[in-house]
């Protein structure tokens, strides 16, 4: 509960007092997975280059032809719901951040994968890896995010065989908050854990959660081995793997969202089983990232309608299923950080939140379609997780809030501005965003008559100048670093993954 006279402060996830918005009845959530059992039953889902996982499937009774695996109907869902966990925590090496995965609780992530960053002074530029420290640096300092995330841009000045080592390294020098592990194949996931266990201790790490991956499927109905490997390897160290479709309609699934809605199912059913399978117990999530496309061009939109149908759906289905919600927030195909990306970039917020999803992923700093981490956009969807933030609270009904004295001492026909329950109450009473301007024409016009675009400017450069270190243990970050030596003696540099 918030206190009188408390300045705003985030918590390190969200709570949200509210209810989801459900978007289907009974009857259209029945037929969505009906239609995804008959989709694993009758069309199946291939693993490629993967022997060991056919394998486990088939000693699980499943039907295996080639690299093509059919699943009994409701096999896969009495798999998951047999043994994987509704919550769990990932734990952060500062305790006070550890998140909440599940139930009503919500964790914010910013962007993750861009090959570009923009900033409205030096323009759109290929990131490096100074780009990648200041990032992770700037997310730190933002009170509404509460996970480091993963490849907040790609540092193409690194190897790509090379620089997850770089990045792992980066989120756990520079900030305190958990992370994700390298997604790309068994041996970057490998990397990750065993960075991890330096960090937290080998013993801790096989108790607890502490690393994030996503396992993304090739829609449709395609698994491959780099994807599949990391599953496997996250799996056996009981880290947490969200089973995520990446799905535009249309192209990876039916243009329809029905149809989007079974196949997005059915592939995560099959991938969350199949962490079940490796590892009963080990925490996993339903993940959903689809989107729909310009059916004129063939580009992907965003913001669209029927995302958020999709995104709303997709958090009943997963709470039927009985595991935490994976998603996307201020997803936007705008090249700049204008009216368009925020107005894409709000929608696909407040759905995803409406949706009840438990780890929101690409919460800030998106444009161009994934391509693009914008600073500017960082800080205006900053706010915009902030007001979400503060509207899923619910109501304070405390006796402070209900504010009964103040109403009686101030009496009819007056003000509440030196109301002592104003002054006690001024700094946490609303929420104060940092983008907008709400001062006089004359003002605004006199300071320089700044944009939000350029209002973000500064306030992105005033967060770095002020970021505080966290710190590592001196010990832990020689160990940490003579690792990375290692692993990157042990093969020549490679511009591709």
């Amino acid at each position: 509960m918030r206190q009188a006279g408390s300045e705003q402060r985030s918590s390190p996830y969200i709570v949200r007092n509210m209810a989801t918005f459900n978007i289907l009845g009974e009857e259209g959530l029945c037929l969505i997975e009906e239609n995804a059992d008959g989709i694993l039953h009758d069309v199946g889902m291939e693993f490629h280059d993967d022997p060991e996982i056919l394998s486990i499937f088939e000693n699980a009774g499943c039907d295996v032809q080639g690299s093509r695996v059919r699943f009994e109907p409701g096999f896969c869902r009495k798999t998951i719901q047999a043994t994987a966990p509704e919550t769990f925590v990932q734990h952060a090496r500062n305790p006070e951040k550890s998140v909440q995965l599940g139930g009503n609780a919500t964790v914010l992530c910013p962007s993750w994968g861009p090959p570009f960053v923009h900033d409205i002074e030096k323009g759109r530029r290929y990131a490096t890896y100074d780009n990648f420290k200041e990032l992770v640096k700037l997310h730190h300092t933002i009170p509404w995010l509460h996970h480091s995330g993963g490849v907040v841009c790609e540092p193409i000045d690194l190897p790509a065989n090379k620089r997850h080592l770089d990045m792992l390294y980066a989120h756990i020098r520079w900030s305190d908050r958990a992370f994700m592990g390298a997604f790309i194949g068994a041996e970057r996931a490998g990397h990750a854990i065993d960075m991890a266990e330096i960090v937290f201790g080998k013993d801790y790490m096989a108790q607890n959660a502490v690393l994030y991956c996503v396992s993304n499927t090739n829609a449709p109905l395609v698994m491959d081995a780099n994807m599949s490997g990391a599953l496997k390897t996250y799996a056996r160290a009981a880290q947490p793997v969200a089973c995520t479709p990446w799905v535009l309609t249309g192209a990876m699934s039916p243009c329809t969202v029905a149809g989007t809605l079974a196949q997005v199912l059915a592939e995560t059913m099959a991938c969350l089983a199949l962490v079940q399978l490796i590892k009963p117990g080990a925490p996993c999530l339903m993940g959903s990232f689809a989107s729909t496309m310009s059916m004129q061009s063939g580009a992907p939109t965003f913001g669209s309608p029927e995302a958020g149908q999709m995104v709303l759906c997709a958090g009943q289905l997963a709470r039927r299923l009985g595991v935490p919600l994976h998603t996307v927030g201020t997803l936007s195909a705008s090249k700049l950080p204008d009216a368009q990306s925020q107005q894409e970039a709000t929608w696909g917020l407040l759905m995803s939140m409406f949706a009840g999803a438990n780890l929101i992923n690409h919460a800030t700093g998106w444009l161009e379609g994934g391509l693009v981490t914008s600073y500017e956009k960082t800080m205006i969807d900053a706010d915009l997780c902030g007001k979400l933030a503060r509207f899923f609270e619910g109501i304070d009904l405390s006796e402070n809030a209900q504010a009964m004295d103040a109403i009686a001492a101030t009496g009819p026909g007056q003000h509440f501005l030196g109301a002592q329950h104003t002054q006690l109450n001024f700094l946490s009473a609303l929420f104060r965003p940092s983008t907008p301007d709400n001062n006089s024409f004359e003002q605004w016009s006199a300071e320089g008559k700044l944009d939000t675009a350029q209002r973000a400017k500064t306030l992105w450069r005033k967060h770095l100048d002020n970021y505080e270190d966290p710190s590592l243990d001196p010990a832990i970050d020689e160990h940490l670093q003579h690792y990375i030596n290692q692993r990157k003696s042990e093969k020549p540099d490679q511009d591709y993954f």
